[in-house]
């Protein structure tokens, strides 16, 4: 690909987060050398997969020359001078945190305690990443800056609501990126692009400004190409700040990559949890995770088919849902702007307000301990991530609220009841369609047991080796360009 000046430009950066920030430790590479490239790349390909929402190109070479000038003083950080890529609903200071909405919002005067975490870490955040408004949908589609494509197939979704920060990683942007997960909004855009997704246990990396996100159910994480980088990502990012509603006891997560985990018990979960709509498990999405199932017990672990008792889950979520919706909404420019869905979920959030929200959080203990009797027999559970391969760019963009709810259902049924629980869990690769399309399998697991489903994802990924396979380079012509403003 070539950027918009005409100057020749890798089409991707191979070395991922660990080896990057290796290569700056031993002088082999400059911080400004990496973030020109990955700001050169950015543009070259903003046009097609249009990625981004704001692009720090200024802000960040400047972050990277100071990188270079700690480097050369002999300073030793996990990331210094990597850069990195942060969703559009975390502040950085000095920029607009819109969310998918259209409007002028205010910059930020000052970072989300995940974001100065990061650049605490020595990252250079080179830009803020595409998300459907107020991270709603499995697609990354809307108004306010158009269609973000997926660079396995320009004509299909990477997913949502993390599908900017999924598209730049899976197409070697940048070698990986903060997103959030408030119902697979890391795993879906994970599986679809072909990424390890790591949605943590809530409150493992700090939400602040806000005391928790979307009344509990959304968390930020790491969107990878290898368990080593987003275990990096994760471990470099946790952390608990005053104000924080949610504090977990600390776990390292990365040095559990390559640590032997035992013979583990892994229920096979392909039932997903009970919801008023039809869904059915496609016959090759349903074939890859068995097949990974299958791969798994080659590794030496006791693999059964085995359902968690999910109960009446999707009661408690849709509360605490539409009451984030409605919260966030107060803070938009224009709220007659919005999509009419986000209006709608809106409204429904003021209804299910009060003692209908009490109650459905109130009823997440029960749902712990009913959910989590699938862990007095078995470590893991792994479950499809998806229900289908990535849909077409558009097929869910003019829907009413009510389809769109029962389309996204039949596509993404497994990811979100995790988020009502508050549990990890880690999206791998499990492969692709006969077209090419990625998929994905989860691995979930009860409260803090990010190290336990790392052990068992980096064991698949050694056996797997997903990150050796990449998405074919499209020319920039290839798409359209509505959506690149910046």
């Amino acid at each position: 690909m070539t950027a918009e000046v005409g100057t020749q430009v890798e089409p991707r950066e191979s070395r991922g987060l660990a080896e990057q920030a290796a290569a700056l430790a031993a002088g082999e590479v400059t911080a400004r050398e990496l973030t020109e490239r990955a700001l050169a790349r950015i543009a070259a390909t903003q046009p097609t997969l249009n990625a981004f929402r704001r692009v720090r190109r200024d802000a960040a070479l400047a972050e990277a020359d100071a990188a270079d000038g700690r480097l050369a003083r002999g300073e030793r950080l996990p990331l210094l001078g990597v850069p990195l890529a942060v969703k559009d609903d975390v502040d950085v200071a000095g920029e607009p945190t819109a969310f998918g909405c259209p409007g002028d919002f205010p910059a930020k005067d000052a970072d989300s305690e995940a974001v100065r975490r990061l650049r605490a870490a020595g990252a250079v955040v080179v830009g803020k990443t595409n998300s459907p408004e107020l991270g709603q949908w499995p697609f990354t589609e809307g108004p306010a800056f158009g269609d973000t494509r997926n660079p396995w197939s320009l004509e299909h979704t990477p997913g949502g609501s993390s599908g900017g920060s999924a598209a730049a990683v899976a197409a070697g942007l940048v070698p990986a990126a903060l997103g959030s997960d408030g119902a697979g909004s890391i795993r879906i855009p994970a599986a679809w692009s072909h990424l390890v997704g790591i949605k943590p246990q809530r409150g493992r990396i700090s939400t602040m400004p806000e005391p928790e996100a979307f009344k509990g159910i959304t968390v930020f994480g790491p969107l990878a190409r290898t368990v080593r980088d987003a275990a990096l990502l994760l471990d470099v990012a946790a952390g608990s700040a005053d104000g924080d509603l949610h504090r977990p006891s600390p776990v390292e997560v990365l040095p559990a990559v390559g640590r032997d985990p035992g013979r583990l018990r892994v229920a096979l979960s392909l039932r997903p949890p009970w919801t008023a709509t039809r869904k059915s498990l496609d016959p090759v999405v349903r074939a890859a995770v068995t097949g990974l199932a299958e791969r798994i017990a080659a590794l030496g672990h006791e693999v059964e088919e085995a359902d968690p008792h999910y109960g009446p889950v999707g009661l408690t979520f849709v509360p605490r849902a539409t009451a984030g919706i409605r919260e966030w909404t107060g803070r938009v420019p224009d709220f007659d702007l919005l999509d009419a869905r986000t209006r709608g979920a809106a409204r429904t959030g003021r209804l299910l307000g009060g003692s209908v929200l009490r109650a459905a959080r109130a009823a997440e203990g029960p749902l712990h301990r009913r959910v989590g009797r699938i862990f007095h027999r078995y470590d893991v559970v792994l479950a499809p991530t998806t229900a289908t391969p990535p849909p077409r760019i558009g097929d869910l963009a003019h829907l009413s609220g009510w389809q769109t709810d029962r389309t996204m259902i039949a596509h993404c049924p497994y990811a979100w009841p995790w988020n009502v629980l508050g549990w990890p869990g880690v999206n791998v690769p499990a492969g692709f369609t006969t077209s090419g399309l990625p998929l994905g399998a989860q691995l979930l697991g009860p409260e803090s047991s990010e190290p336990l489903l790392v052990q068992l994802a980096a064991q698949l990924e050694a056996d797997q080796r997903w990150f050796e396979h990449w998405p074919a380079q499209a020319p920039p012509e290839a798409a359209d360009s509505e959506g690149a403003r910046n």
